[in-house]
C-alpha cells in the first residue's frame, strides 16, 4: 500500500506494477507445479525402494547387501520426500503472496485509470 505522503501511481506505473506481479504470479505457480511434481517422484521413489527391500529379504543369495542398500534409498528418497514437501508448502506461500500482490497492483492501476479519467 502507498504511503499518504507518496505521490499517487500513474496509469503506466500501476499497469508495470500489475504486470510485474502477474509474472510473479506465473513463476510461482511453475515453481509450486515442479515442487508438486518432485514430491510425487519421491513418494513413488520411496514406494519402489520398500519394494526393493521386500524383494531382497525375498533373495537368500543378495539379501543383506540388497537389503542394505535398499534402506539407504529408502532413507534417501525419504528425505528428498521431507524436503521436497517443504519445497511445495513454500512454494505455496510464495504463490499466495504473489497472488495478494497481483490483486494489490490491480486495486492500484484501478484507482489510478480512475484518477486519470476524473482529470479535466
Amino acid at each position: 500500500m502507498p504511503d499518504k505522503n507518496e505521490a499517487p501511481l500513474t496509469t503506466e506505473e500501476a499497469l508495470q506494477q500489475w504486470r510485474a506481479a502477474e509474472r510473479t504470479v506465473a513463476v510461482a505457480r511453475r515453481g509450486r507445479l515442479a515442487a508438486e511434481t518432485a514430491a510425487a517422484a519421491a513418494d513413488d521413489a520411496a514406494e519402489a525402494a520398500l519394494a526393493t527391500a521386500k524383494a531382497a529379504r525375498e533373495a537368500l543369495t543378495a539379501m543383506a547387501l540388497a537389503e542394505t542398500s535398499a534402506a539407504k534409498t529408502a532413507a534417501a528418497a525419504k528425505a528428498v520426500t521431507l524436503a521436497t514437501r517443504a519445497d511445495v508448502a513454500d512454494a505455496e506461500t510464495e504463490a499466495a503472496m504473489a497472488e495478494i500482490e497481483e490483486v494489490a497492483a490491480q486495486d492500484r492501476y484501478r484507482a489510478a485509470s480512475k484518477r486519470a479519467a476524473e482529470r479535466p
